[in-house]
């Protein structure tokens, strides 16, 4: 799927000298070089490319980006830059451009080697971003306001969060805030992918494929890890909710447009699905209360004595917490900031083995950097983290962050009335405000605005993940024009995986560790999030006052098995499950392995053409 915009097509990037005759003559004979080559190459009518002279130079307008393979060599480079389909507007790097103009084509595996490291790194990125700097500030903020409930929520990250008192009001913001911090890297995925016609396909690709993949492989890891009795109430209430929000998707791809009524719909469905959570929480903590009954097992999201004892914070550090001396140390400023900055651990480096060292030297350059712009607030710690020095320094980098953040940096080179740049008046306003706090602060006593840092820490994080986010997507849609792939195998294949490892490894150790439920329940609560606010969110972001209707394209064959796969798991987990009386053994994960593959095999037949709709005679 992926949706219709109307509008001026992107501005193209690069820079190009005004034409001659000579170089005219040429390109127009380059590009009849080009149409033969279609011709002989491809189906398709050529009457549908028009080729159009802009600004002095010739460009080519409705072209489908993935041509470019068709051509020669020396053509590809030209039709790259000249061809809007081709234009990533969105991020830093036009990646089209460089794989076809900046790399030789001797060199052209090399790039696809860069680009596909690059990948593997912004997934790590965003797991980072979301695990230690995300999610401790939404703790922080949900600690600063009071939010107290015993609703085990989500994972978020290695961690999962809990809270021991109930409030009915504050569990609604509770619940929002901190499934949105674990939600967090899936949802800016999709709304990256909306923003941009071309790579829609990605968003519904990898909010299905997550699904389908957490549902399966996730679930039935759990299954087959640690065999355990279900909680059936919110086993229950979980997958209905989840089922309807899928076929509110599936009437919404079969009528191929979704209106701004249709977009509140998804948004409520989640409001009414964190109250139901809520409710269902407070009646069954007053039923036990009324009857002094222990804790039984019917209720995988109200977590026992034991377990909030064996959970970590939510901002359990790597960095040696556990290794911090009986007497506190005192620090001098510089001495500060040094230990704040360094992301290793001595004393963890000897303990650990080669392959944690090894995958800690490729986190440390991009923890260095958030380290330096975000700042953590940790109510856990004596000083709730409070590190003079650096929170300074956070004042003058995280709002440059921001507004370098933001549509690629445009805003921040813009210039008000020719003279100063924005990021100029930002970095005045940061040194002030930095001097202010300096000088009126101690090192070792948090002043009592210092929870304002958690939402400064909340906004910056956020903000990395965008960014990472858009670089993902722009990146898939790259490797998509290279290798012919639809945007909707890239989605449910390399974005899904990418979103999803973090669960998955999460989940099966916190089954390992002996707490299947728990990890079961995030598997059908947590995608919920995902697909009601990812899909609700990502959409309204496209809509104005002038079109509250978004027109999608006809769904082809792919979307199709695509939400049929994730139907069958639902289905099959709601009969299979109840049927078990909620005793799930390895059978139930060996069967969701093997729901998956037969998917995953129809998918990729589908992708490549083996499978197809054979039309119909009238």
């Amino acid at each position: 799927m992926k949706t219709t915009r109307t509008g001026n097509t992107a501005s193209i990037k690069a820079k190009r000298r005004p034409y001659t005759m000579e170089r005219t003559l040429h390109s127009a004979m380059d590009f009849t070089q080009w149409l033969n080559t279609t011709m002989s190459g491809s189906q398709r009518d050529i009457n549908s490319y028009v080729f159009l002279p802009r600004n002095g130079s010739w460009g080519v307008e409705d072209v489908d980006c993935q041509e470019v393979g068709k051509l020669n060599v020396s053509l590809r480079c030209s039709f790259v830059r000249t061809t809007s389909d081709c234009n990533d507007t969105d991020g830093y790097f036009s990646y089209l451009e460089g794989a076809f103009c900046t790399f030789s084509p001797q060199l052209f595996p090399l790039a696809i080697f860069l680009y596909a490291m690059w990948l593997i790194y912004l997934f790590i990125i965003l797991a980072v971003t979301a695990e230690k700097f995300f999610c401790p500030n939404l703790s922080a903020i949900a600690s600063s306001l009071r939010l107290s409930h015993n609703v085990a929520l989500e994972d978020a990250g290695d961690h999962r969060i809990a809270f021991n008192a109930f409030s009915l009001t504050f569990g609604l913001h509770g619940v929002t805030f901190l499934a949105f911090g674990n939600g967090a890297p899936d949802v800016f995925s999709a709304v990256a992918a909306f923003s941009d016609s071309r790579t829609a396909g990605l968003a519904i690709g990898a909010l299905f494929g997550a699904g389908v993949f957490v549902t399966t492989v996730v679930a039935g890891g759990i299954a087959f890890v640690k065999p355990f009795t279900a909680a059936s109430r919110p086993f229950l209430r979980d997958i209905v909710f989840y089922m309807s929000a899928i076929f509110l998707t599936f009437f919404v791809l079969y009528q191929g447009s979704i209106s701004l009524a249709e977009v509140l719909v998804y948004l409520l469905m989640y409001m009414a699905y964190v109250l139901v959570v809520v409710l269902s929480s407070w009646i069954y903590r007053r039923m036990r209360q009324s009857t002094f009954s222990a804790p039984n097992s019917e209720e995988a999201d109200l977590l026992t004595e034991s377990e909030e004892d064996h959970l970590s914070t939510p901002h359990g550090s790597e960095y040696g917490d556990e290794y911090q001396p009986l007497r506190p140390i005192q620090y001098n400023t510089w001495q500060i900031i040094v230990e704040a900055l360094n992301p290793m651990d001595s004393r963890k480096w000897r303990l650990k083995r080669w392959p944690w060292r090894l995958f800690k030297l490729i986190k440390v350059p991009i923890e260095f950097l958030l380290l330096l712009t975000v700042p953590v607030v940790d109510p856990d710690k004596e000083d709730h983290n409070w590190q003079r020095p650096l929170n300074c320094l956070h004042l003058i980098l995280s709002p440059l962050l921001c507004i370098f953040t933001i549509k690629s940096g445009t805003y921040a080179l813009y210039c008000i009335q020719n003279v100063m740049p924005i990021w100029a008046i930002f970095l005045i306003v940061g040194f002030l405000l930095a001097a202010i706090v300096f000088f009126t602060t101690k090192n070792g006593e948090p002043p009592k605005y210092h929870c304002v840092f958690s939402y400064l820490g909340f906004v910056v994080s956020a903000l990395w993940i965008n960014a990472a986010a858009t670089e993902v997507v722009n990146l898939l849609h790259t490797f998509g024009v290279i290798f012919r792939l639809s945007n909707t195998v890239l989605g449910l294949t390399l974005l899904a995986w990418g979103n999803s490892i973090g669960d998955f490894v999460s989940d099966i150790t916190l089954a390992r560790q002996g707490y299947p439920r728990m990890a079961f329940s995030a598997c059908f609560g947590g995608i919920i999030f995902n697909v009601l606010i990812g899909i609700g969110l990502g959409c309204l972001l496209q809509m104005n006052l002038s079109n509250a209707v978004l027109q999608l394209e006809a769904p082809g064959l792919l979307v199709w098995v695509l939400a049929g796969g994730l139907g069958a798991s639902l289905i099959f987990s709601l009969v299979s499950v109840p049927a078990q009386c909620f005793h799930l053994r390895r059978t139930y994960g060996f069967a969701l392995f093997f729901l998956y593959a037969v998917f995953l095999t129809i998918a990729l037949l589908t992708e490549f053409g083996v499978l197809k709709l054979t039309p119909t005679l009238q």
